[in-house]
């Protein structure tokens, strides 16, 4: 037995890790199904790492009381609210299992579905994703919200992500070692996952109604989520930019050819404002538009450069040395 054979027979096979942002309410429902799955279908050692990001309920306290009673669990505690992502980012950081499975809290990830995880890990997919056909009880304005990120992202973005795809996902030791590599801000990880091109394979399902509380997922935040998406992955914006303003260029040219002639050849040329205002109008829009763009992929790369901390732990809580 080889050094890395004995270090991995003392690691949990499974580390499974929960962002939590005002979750009070069914983190121990959560964990209550997810301990049942584990133990009693997979007979397999486990973690469960719960990432507190900056919540202001009673979210942090529940999570140590969880791991008082359950020496599986583990805590991180942000010292304010960094994002998703970046909540994310953290709890792979930290996991140590042999495959990384990461999940809401709200229980619309159905627990159940670990299994069919493990079994097709088992089976030697580096990747297993969760990809939703429907949402229980979700309305009309929240499937459209949620095709249009889809469509916009894949539109745009070089990498594509099957419709469906959330961040609900089985990932290998390997894979996650790759995702620790990148170091790039701006994180999108449905995007960052699909990039690395390992064996992977999609399992559908349906997701559950929350158990409680409220969506954290607002329409502004699933629209920094595709812009952080689209520009992490593809320069086609500024392409679209480009290709924009050599048409443009084009047509302003034979508007001044046809002005010119007009003006001294067949000597009607009207003067109005008419024409004027919109040529101004459209054109100043259009580089507005470009020079928002520019501004977009400025930004990202200013705070790049900055280096600094994608997010700070001002809490831990970790099992007891046994």
């Amino acid at each position: 037995m080889n050094k890395v054979e004995k270090i991995n027979n003392h690691l949990p096979e499974l580390s499974i890790v929960v962002p939590v942002f005002n979750e009070d309410s069914n983190i121990d429902k959560l964990f209550t199904e997810v301990k049942n799955v584990v133990e009693n279908q997979l007979k397999c050692t486990f973690e469960m790492i719960f990432v507190d990001d900056g919540s202001k309920d009673r979210s942090w306290p529940s999570i140590n009381c969880l791991a008082d009673d359950n020496p599986e669990v583990r805590g991180l505690r942000f010292s304010r609210n960094f994002g998703h992502q970046y909540a994310l980012k953290a709890g792979l950081d930290a996991a140590i299992g042999m495959a990384v499975i990461s999940m809401d809290a709200d229980l619309q990830h159905p627990p159940a579905l670990i299994a069919d995880f493990y079994k097709a890990w088992k089976k030697g997919y580096d990747v297993v994703f969760a990809r939703r056909t429907d949402t229980v009880g979700a309305g009309i304005l929240k499937k459209f919200t949620s095709r249009l990120f889809y469509t916009l992202v894949n539109r745009i973005s070089d990498t594509k992500i099957e419709d469906g795809v959330s961040d609900y996902r089985l990932l290998d030791r390997k894979v996650v070692e790759e995702l620790k590599n990148m170091n790039e801000y701006f994180l999108f990880f449905r995007g960052m996952v699909q990039w690395t091109g390992f064996k992977s394979k999609y399992i559908d399902y349906i997701a559950d109604k929350r158990f409680s509380g409220k969506s954290k997922y607002t329409l502004k935040k699933m629209f920094a989520l595709a812009l952080n998406g689209i520009m992490s992955f593809s320069v086609k914006p500024l392409r679209i930019a480009t290709i924009a303003g050599v048409l443009i260029s084009l047509f302003s040219f034979a508007y001044i050819v046809y002005a010119l002639v007009a003006k001294f050849v067949l000597h009607n040329a009207l003067t109005g404002w008419t024409s004027i205002l919109i040529s101004v109008l459209f054109l100043g829009g259009i580089q507005l538009i470009t020079i928002g763009i520019l501004g977009e992929y400025i930004g990202k790369m200013f705070i790049e450069i900055k280096k600094r901390p994608k997010y700070i732990i001002s809490e831990k809580r970790e099992r007891p040395i046994q």
